[in-house]
């Protein structure tokens, strides 16, 4: 049987471990890779152009889900499985449409891990048994019906989004972007302005809603 070259991103090592345990007991998959942040996850797929990304949603820095949308747009080719302890119709729905071709969460049973890997890499999409359809429905009407989404806004602007909502001044997004504090006040007024809201506690809201950050992280 041919090998199913998987990446596998997630910032925590032990979790990470775990899954690369689990899938080298499963036969014909291969870990080529291993990331610990979705900047690490997208040169790493690039470089090694595995078959399969399987990413955790919620990394800093990058997170799973603008990895998956840049994997995309650089890797087309590459299968996307969003891995999560999150089950929210939000965190769902902003991974299918950034691009994720499956989406299952980290108490899953290591056969549903197996069979989600199957069926994405046959070009099915595949969601978590505990996840209703007819949920996800039932929140894309909500959405359509109130409009912005995190879609509407540029990959830099998501990006200085996710590090002012994950407590990050402008120096420091600066510094970690390798841009220019003017850059990055220009960037905040301009999803501020896109998205109508004008204070650091509503953006870190509006990102724990669209699914950039957790409560956690």
């Amino acid at each position: 049987m041919i090998d199913i070259r998987v990446l596998l991103a997630d910032d925590h090592v032990l979790v990470r471990s775990g899954i690369h345990s689990l899938l080298r007991s499963m036969t014909g998959i291969q870990v080529v890779a291993e990331a610990a942040d979705g900047e690490e996850a997208l040169r790493l797929a690039e470089t090694h152009q595995p078959d399969l990304a399987i990413l955790d949603i919620a990394m800093k820095g990058m997170n799973g889900v603008e990895a998956v949308r840049r994997i995309k747009v650089k890797c087309p080719n590459i299968k996307l499985l969003m891995l999560s302890m999150y089950s929210s119709e939000e965190y769902v729905m902003q991974a299918l449409n950034a691009g994720a071709h499956g989406y299952l969460l980290k108490d899953s049973a290591a056969y549903e891990l197996e069979r989600a890997i199957r069926q994405v890499m046959q070009g099915i999409r595949y969601l978590d048994s505990f996840l209703s359809p007819d949920a996800l429905d039932l929140y894309m009407r909500r959405v359509a019906e109130k409009g912005a989404s995190a879609e509407v806004l540029t990959p830099r602007q998501r990006q200085i989004l996710q590090l002012i909502a994950e407590g990050h001044n402008t120096k420091e997004i600066a510094y970690h972007l390798n841009l220019s504090g003017k850059t990055v006040e220009t960037h905040r007024a301009q999803l501020m302005e896109r998205l109508d809201i004008h204070d650091v506690p509503g953006l870190v809201l509006y990102a724990v809603r669209s699914g950039l950050i957790t409560i956690e992280k």
